[in-house]
């Protein structure tokens, strides 16, 4: 008897990880919240650009890569994250899968997260200094204490995942065997 509770208990909590999935389904919504958000970003650079400053088209332009690194990042999250946590994508024919495609763990996601949202806040923060004359410099130097420490938090992140692998006896990949003997 205690066996077959102790059976049904472990089959709900592997089975509760498809309370994600609807998660993952509203990444995709999101996507396509971002997918309009770029294509209203475009009319208004392509209706502004006669009219616009040098600096005023570049702020359009990295507002549109802005727009694409964050759906970057949400395609990362939702098919790593499913592939993870829920299910194995076998779906997709081998020819269209991408290549980071089944490879990214946890630990290697969280490396990729975080430098996304590194150069996220790079793009942001190009973006208050191309307007500094309208920011405050209070506010700048606030943009730049996130940004470092959105660097160093991925620093970090890669400094543990290294120490981890390590210690797990786990080998480096030789282009990063290459970094390091360098």
């Amino acid at each position: 008897m205690l066996k077959q509770v102790e059976w049904f208990i472990e089959q709900a909590i592997y089975s509760a990880r498809w309370l994600q999935a609807p998660l993952y389904l509203g990444l995709i919504v999101t996507l396509v919240v971002l997918v309009i958000k770029f294509f209203g970003e475009l009319l208004h650079l392509t209706t502004a650009v006669w009219g616009a400053d040098e600096s005023d088209v570049v702020l359009y332009v990295l507002t549109l890569v802005d727009v694409v690194m964050v759906a970057n990042l949400i395609v990362m999250v939702m098919i790593s994250g499913y592939e993870n946590f829920v299910s194995r994508i076998d779906s997709v024919e081998a020819n269209e899968r991408l290549a980071w495609f089944g490879k990214l763990d946890h630990g290697s996601l969280k490396i990729k997260l975080a430098s996304s949202i590194v150069a996220i806040s790079a793009i942001h923060l190009l973006k208050a200094f191309l307007n500094a004359e309208v920011i405050g410099n209070d506010k700048l130097i606030l943009l730049i204490a996130m940004h470092l420490t959105f660097v160093v938090s991925a620093l970090l992140l890669a400094l543990i995942d290294r120490v981890a692998m390590e210690k797990e006896g786990k080998e480096l990949k030789p282009e990063n065997n290459k970094k390091a003997k360098a």
